[in-house]
C-alpha cells in the first residue's frame, strides 16, 4: 500500500493550488495550514527550490471521530496534501493515504475512519 495518492496535471501552479483547495472544500476539508517550502527554504537556508506547498487539510467531523477513537492520533493530523511543480507547466498533487499511516495503530474504529478519509482525499486528487 502506498503512503500517498498522486496525480500530475498540466497547468499554472497557482491555479492548481486554487483548484486543490476548491476540491478539498467540496469534500468538507478546510486548509488549516499552508507552508510555502520554496519561500521557507530561501529565507532560512538561502537556497533555491522548486514551487512546493504543503496544505494541512482537516475534515472537522472526521477529525473529531478519530480523536474520540484514539486520542494520540492528533500526532498524525492534519492530513497533508502537497502541490509541487515538477517541470515547466507540470504540477503534481499528492495526498497522504491515511490507511497507510494508521497501520501502526491497531484500532478497528480508526481504520474505518481512515478508510473514509482516504476515499475523500483520493477523490480530491483525481478531481484536479
Amino acid at each position: 500500500m502506498s503512503y500517498y495518492f498522486s496525480k500530475t496535471v498540466e497547468g499554472n501552479f497557482d491555479e492548481v493550488i486554487e483548484k486543490v483547495k476548491s476540491e478539498l472544500k467540496e469534500e468538507s476539508f478546510g486548509v488549516l495550514t499552508e507552508i510555502d517550502i520554496k519561500d521557507t527554504l530561501k529565507k532560512k537556508l538561502d537556497v533555491d527550490f522548486k514551487k512546493y506547498r504543503i496544505l494541512g487539510a482537516c475534515n472537522p467531523p472526521y477529525a473529531h471521530k478519530a480523536l474520540q477513537a484514539e486520542d494520540k492520533v492528533g500526532t498524525m493530523l492534519p492530513c497533508n496534501v502537497i502541490v509541487q511543480e515538477t517541470d515547466a507547466g507540470k504540477v503534481e498533487i499528492a495526498a497522504v493515504n491515511p490507511l497507510a499511516s494508521m497501520q501502526a495503530i491497531k484500532n478497528p474504529e480508526l481504520e474505518q475512519i481512515a478508510n473514509e478519509i482516504a476515499n475523500r482525499l483520493q477523490k480530491v486528487v483525481e478531481s484536479v
